[in-house]
């Protein structure tokens, strides 16, 4: 659901734009789209890391994996996730309805990318790049370093697997998660922390298109 939801706050929009030749945005679906992509992708890293825990519990303690990993846990943690990813995108939300925007404005994007959104706005927007520093930290590389906490870990307990049957085995149960989790950080992160955001390169938008699309 959340990456049905993930790849449908932007590929519609861009279809739409594609068959009508047209490739306008008005401010109040701007502002939607901000909100509904930053929490679809909020929940997609925060189950990413949560995977990432199932994995290191079936591995590394596979007897225990049912007492751990029950459904009230499971529960838990979805909501828990659904929770993180709406407050930070309704903050981030509600912050950039304050700013002003002047009149046709571009956005060198294919869908209404925030940091791009500020880099428009005819007012000051010290508080949304600090904001949006603080969660991509919080957000970003957190989880990112819980995922790679459980990998280590995970590995350690493959390589103790004595048969290479049984290390295929195991590898084999996070390799498809492991791939999403590798696509999706890598370009992330890189768009984001990119130093230019004003620019268009075909570079950006290939990355954004790996990580707005191809993951999900």
């Amino acid at each position: 659901f959340s990456d049905i939801g993930f790849i449908s706050t932007t590929i519609p929009k861009m279809l739409v734009n594609i068959q009508t030749q047209s490739k306008s945005i008005s401010y109040a679906e701007c502002i939607t789209q901000i909100y509904f992509f930053m929490l679809f992708g909020g929940m997609d890293i925060l189950l990413l890391t949560v995977m990432a825990y199932d994995r290191f519990v079936a591995i590394c303690h596979p007897l225990h994996y049912s007492v751990i990993m029950n459904p009230q846990l499971s529960g838990l943690l979805v909501l828990v996730s659904w929770f993180i990813s709406f407050s930070y995108s309704l903050i981030q939300s509600l912050l950039m309805l304050r700013l002003s925007f002047c009149t046709n404005q571009i956005i060198k994007h294919f869908y209404c990318e925030y940091s791009r959104a500020l880099t428009i706005a005819c007012s000051d927007t010290l508080i949304n790049h600090i904001l949006l520093y603080i969660l991509i930290c919080v957000l970003g590389f957190i989880p990112f370093s819980g995922i790679l906490y459980s990998y280590c870990k995970i590995v350690s307990s493959i390589l103790r697997i004595p048969s290479t049957d049984g290390k295929y085995k195991a590898f084999s149960t996070c390799g498809s998660h492991l791939s999403v989790v590798s696509l999706f950080y890598g370009t992330g992160l890189g768009v984001y922390l990119s130093s230019d955001v004003t620019s268009s390169s075909g570079k950006d938008v290939v990355a954004s298109v790996m990580y707005t699309v191809v993951t999900p």
